[in-house]
């Protein structure tokens, strides 16, 4: 992983759901929102595409990519803008946002549709793994974005996009395994997975749902010459199963820091 994917990845850390380091900011800003099954994430960056004030909660206002709560999601934008707004002294007046590969067009522009609600113009309207690759900047590979429902697998050659597919398959199904082996109720089985304290006993409970993401990867990437899967999105973030999908597929497999922040900064970034 490019060194300088991690350290702006950690500079969004440092800064979202944080008060920001610059107060009345004054110049361009470009803005992402990724509206997941699990988390949605607004980004905003500075003129020279830094990452400067962001927002992001669990909420289940998606499910397999398609919006099934759109008041709610309006909603929740309208609140993570104005936070943002109130902390920069600027307004937020367009962003850009994703939808997951190989979903109709006509089935996701409820998501453009959550960010005119919310009084953001959409500036631009782009799958998943084009939205990721504007950060990562890879040339040649697979990016695999493991989101809350699922796993949507894009190759890139040449620094274009070439395939893309979607299968279901997430962090919702971890998070599943994990509530009925430890009779807990969802909300609080997706608490625990995410503890960085059980994350053995975790990647334990649900290597089989790994290896199941695994063999989605194989299939999608079988036929073409891959060097390097990149792994992205919040679910990428389990122990150990960037091992698990390089196992499955025989394929290098790498995973930035914070992986769920990668596709809404690379998407701001795409923002006019």
């Amino acid at each position: 992983m490019k060194p300088e994917v991690n350290a702006i990845l950690e500079e969004a850390y440092a800064v979202f759901n944080h008060k920001p380091a610059v107060a009345n900011y004054q110049g361009t800003v470009h803005v992402g929102v990724d509206l997941g099954t699990a988390y949605t994430v607004l980004a905003v960056l500075d003129a020279e595409k830094r990452p400067l004030a962001g927002r992001y909660q669990f909420a289940q206002i998606v499910r397999d990519g398609l919006v099934v709560d759109f008041i709610g999601a309006i909603q929740l934008i309208k609140k993570m803008k104005a936070e943002v707004e109130a902390e920069l002294g600027i307004t937020l007046e367009h962003a850009a946002t994703t939808y997951p590969p190989g979903v109709p067009l006509a089935e996701v522009k409820a998501t453009q549709n959550v960010l005119i609600g919310a009084g953001l113009e959409c500036s631009a309207f782009v799958d998943e793994p084009t939205g990721a690759n504007a950060l990562l900047k890879i040339s040649d590979g697979a990016v695999v974005d493991i989101g809350g429902g699922t796993t949507g697998i894009a190759i890139v050659k040449d620094g274009e996009v070439v395939y893309t597919a979607d299968e279901a398959t997430g962090g919702t199904h971890f998070s599943l395994v994990v509530a009925g082996a430890l009779n807990l109720p969802f909300l609080e089985a997706e608490k625990v997975k995410t503890d960085p304290t059980q994350s053995r006993m975790i990647s334990s409970l649900v290597h089989p749902v790994m290896q199941k993401v695994g063999s989605i990867v194989a299939r999608h990437i079988a036929g073409y010459s891959v060097d390097t899967i990149y792994l992205v999105g919040g679910t990428s973030g389990l122990a150990g199963i960037d091992a698990v999908v390089a196992d499955m597929t025989g394929v290098k497999t790498v995973t930035p820091v914070h992986p769920m922040f990668v596709t809404p900064l690379g998407v701001a970034m795409m923002d006019r």
